[in-house]
């Protein structure tokens, strides 16, 4: 089977399955395992490298208002692909090639490719998500086991914090300029994790947000993972956050308490390694690491 990604985390759950092989082309985001970055690139962006925070919120809000995309497809190199299974997702056309545009590309290819929309909300959805893929490239089995070691990571986590006598009060913000709540599987994984999100909601999208609400939600922990950005990048946009009236204020704030990870690596991308995002929650929020970490 020749297999297109057009997600990162799609990228990740195949080569989790074993089929690395079969896969012939990626996203200009897909960057893991690093080997796939050999691989040819079917899309690009409109989104400039070194844009703002507030300049890339105002691109993707003008593109979203005049239903224009961020991400388009390369035609030509898609079609020397001759892909037999391209991957997609409909949950965020911010993320990723719309799908309409994915589906009037495999309508217009002569090999005429099967579409697999991914699109889960929640950490039981992504699971259903490699089963889905499993099912769809012939390895359901494989898929199973897969499952079953990720479910027995995300149990021996949640026995532990079970001993957790007290859950801190948990904000994780997933933009800075403007602030924006995390959503969909990250407040599940807070809670799975030992902690209690003050502001987004399972299963939800996330949303932009006022200062004061930040303010008035007196986290004791702080995560910031910035989507699409490493800690190097969301590093850069910090100061001028820690700089807003009242933010040090904030119980995590006065406590040390403020968490920086890696958005592009971890909490954005519903793949296998959401696990690994909540192993890092996890760590965040014991009593005994208090300090503030970066992962």
């Amino acid at each position: 089977m020749r297999i297109v990604s057009l997600l990162p985390s799609a990228t990740e759950i195949v080569c989790a399955l074993g089929l690395e092989d079969q896969l012939v082309g990626v996203t200009h985001e897909c960057d893991f395992p690093p080997s796939v970055r050999r691989l040819p690139k079917v899309t690009r962006t409109l989104i400039p490298v070194d844009a703002s925070s507030a300049a890339i919120d105002a691109l993707v809000r003008e593109r979203l208002e005049t239903e224009k995309a961020l991400y388009t497809l390369d035609m030509p190199v898609l079609e020397s692909l001759e892909p037999d299974l391209l991957i997609t997702q409909a949950l965020c056309d911010v993320c990723a090639v719309a799908e309409a545009e994915v589906q009037a590309a495999a309508c217009s290819l002569p090999c005429q490719p099967r579409v697999l929309n991914l699109e889960p909300m929640t950490l039981e959805q992504v699971f259903e998500c490699i089963a889905q893929v499993g099912a769809a490239t012939g390895c359901a089995d494989r898929a199973v086991d897969v499952i079953g070691k990720l479910r027995a990571r995300v149990e021996r986590v949640t026995l532990r914090m079970t001993a957790t006598e007290e859950r801190p009060r948990v904000v994780v913000l997933e933009w800075l300029d403007p602030l924006f709540t995390c959503g969909h599987w990250t407040p599940e994984l807070v809670r799975l994790a030992g902690g209690a999100e003050v502001i987004a909601t399972e299963g939800q999208r996330s949303r932009t947000m006022s200062l004061d609400e930040l303010l008035a939600a007196a986290s004791d922990v702080l995560v910031i993972a910035c989507c699409g950005f490493d800690v190097g990048r969301t590093m850069q946009e910090l100061p001028a956050f820690m700089a807003l009236p009242g933010v040090a204020a904030i119980p995590a704030v006065r406590s040390g308490r403020v968490h920086v990870i890696d958005g592009n690596a971890y909490l954005s991308r519903p793949g296998p390694r959401l696990v690994d995002s909540l192993e890092i929650l996890s760590e965040f929020f014991a009593p005994s690491h208090p300090h503030a970490l970066t992962a």
